[in-house]
């Protein structure tokens, strides 16, 4: 009778499920603040330029993370306030305290990851696939509790005055108070909205459905706009959209043409440090920036690029072409009037 009961305790059978997760959420926190200081907005690896990358191809919340990446005080707040979640959730997870509290917890920072990085991902779709699996333990989680091996699970077995709470069993273990009518359609309905999560965001991401498979994360991809010029100062925008986010665009040659495909101007990657040439003017925390080698694009990095030379003065009033031209042998074009 024993055996079958433990082997009928749907939250010991999760157990493995249980410490993996909340390890994944915990260990965030664990190197972001004791192996490594990625809170730190002046050193490499901040963890806010990691959620500018985000920004090209978030999808429902991307006005959320621009407005972030443009206002660096709140930005380090919102990753401070992250991490401490993460290590909460991660651990009380982990120990099965409160359990279905922080499964909601999980859910939700899950849900968090897929929308915002769910498109990023080299060799496979990394990000995409921590989102959704997160989403579906949340869940998992949410509807079998901490199980014998828990905390909740030890205040129970003690019977501690909280444990007898209605609201207990909501927010941490124990049978819920559903109907088994009604809970098998809870189970039901929502095991296939998530399936309809995975599916849509997907579609959306890489084209997993239908369609042509695509991967944003392989090529770096630089958008130019707003190209001016005005007097002997030619000025536009560059937005690094896709490419690989530990990886940036490395933009060795920057070219104006004349209607004639002749070149007018070409600064390489000996001009570009040189701060009379060429001036960046960036509007988020990652930042564009030049190289020893080249002009650095990295993923999310969006900046207004001004070059003033004398060459540019004495242009026509036909339309130019200007060309900036990756170290891989990608280039982009942009057309801009005098």
């Amino acid at each position: 009778m024993k055996t079958t009961s433990i082997k009928n305790d749907a939250g010991f059978l999760a157990l493995a499920l249980r410490l993996v997760v909340g390890w994944t959420y915990f260990s965030a926190f664990w190197r972001r603040l004791f192996l490594a200081d990625k809170l730190d907005p002046d050193t490499a690896g901040y963890i806010g330029e990691k959620f500018n990358h985000f920004l090209p191809h978030a999808l429902g919340i991307k006005p959320m993370i621009e407005y972030l990446v443009t206002h660096p005080e709140a930005l380090w707040w919102h990753m401070v306030i992250f991490t401490i979640i993460e290590g909460i959730v991660g651990l009380l997870i982990m120990f099965g305290f409160f359990t279905r509290l922080m499964s909601i917890g999980v859910f939700m920072l899950a849900l968090g990851i897929l929308l915002g990085s769910g498109w990023i991902g080299t060799t496979c779709l990394d990000e995409w696939q921590i989102g959704i699996l997160g989403i579906a333990t949340g869940f998992l989680l949410f509807l079998s509790g901490g199980g014998k091996l828990s905390i909740d699970n030890y205040l129970i077995k003690k019977d501690f005055k909280i444990t007898q709470k209605k609201s207990f069993q909501w927010l941490a273990s124990g049978i819920l108070p559903i109907k088994d009518q009604l809970f098998s359609k809870i189970v039901i309905v929502g095991s296939f909205l998530i399936l309809g999560i995975s599916l849509y965001t997907n579609q959306v991401f890489h084209g997993g459905l239908w369609g042509t498979l695509h991967n944003k994360s392989v090529k770096p991809h630089v958008e130019i706009s707003n190209g001016k010029i005005e007097n002997d100062n030619l000025s536009f925008e560059v937005y690094r959209t896709e490419g690989v986010d530990v990886y940036g665009a490395w933009i060795i040659s920057i070219e104006l043409k004349n209607s004639n495909n002749e070149t007018v101007l070409e600064l390489s990657h000996n001009d570009f440090a040189i701060s009379n040439t060429l001036t960046i003017d960036n509007y988020y925390v990652t930042k564009v920036k030049p190289g020893k080698h080249s002009l650095i694009i990295p993923l999310g990095a969006k900046a207004k690029l001004s070059i003033q030379d004398s060459k540019i003065k004495n242009l026509d009033n036909n339309i130019h072409t200007l060309k900036i031209t990756d170290v891989s042998g990608a280039s982009w074009e942009h057309q801009v009037n005098n």
